[in-house]
């Protein structure tokens, strides 16, 4: 199994979105960075976990818990003329975008906080791509020790 950090801004797709949808799962999808799109095409798998990360707001942080529940498959909103992320390059027969579905595991009782995080930076948490300076991307690995450090900082549940 496989740990992942998963970033969006909870006033355009947030924890809360999440838990209101059928069967609290949905599609990761309208990610446009390749980097990330290799990510979701050839190294996620069903049963990965993922942190689900609130960013570009007032108090950016881990709010939750997301599993894969589907890996991998064309993201079809690239095909679609009127969504957002359409994309005229990436068609059915030679898909450019890919995306994965996510179920909600849970929410943590508190966001756990980017300045939190970052006081762990240079011991426990080294290395975490969030950390990284210039770090943009919206999905990253966390291996498993960070994972468990983080888990950890949660209280119990």
């Amino acid at each position: 199994m496989a740990y992942w950090l998963l970033k969006s801004e909870p006033d355009v797709y947030g924890i809360d979105h999440l838990a209101r949808a059928p069967k609290r799962t949905s599609a990761w999808e309208g990610v446009r960075n390749y980097q990330v799109r290799n990510y979701l095409r050839d190294d996620f798998r069903k049963g990965d976990q993922g942190f689900f990360y609130h960013s570009s707001c007032p108090v950016p942080g881990i709010a939750g818990i997301v599993k894969v529940v589907r890996a991998g498959y064309p993201d079809a909103s690239a095909w679609d003329r009127k969504n957002q992320y359409f994309d005229a390059g990436s068609t059915r027969e030679e898909p450019r975008w890919y995306c994965v579905d996510v179920q909600l595991v849970r929410r943590f009782k508190r966001v756990i906080t980017l300045d939190e995080l970052r006081t762990h930076g240079t011991r426990e948490l080294a290395g975490l791509p969030l950390l990284m300076r210039g770090s943009r991307l919206s999905i990253t690995p966390v291996n498993e020790a960070q994972w468990r450090f983080i888990l950890a900082l949660e209280p119990s549940h």
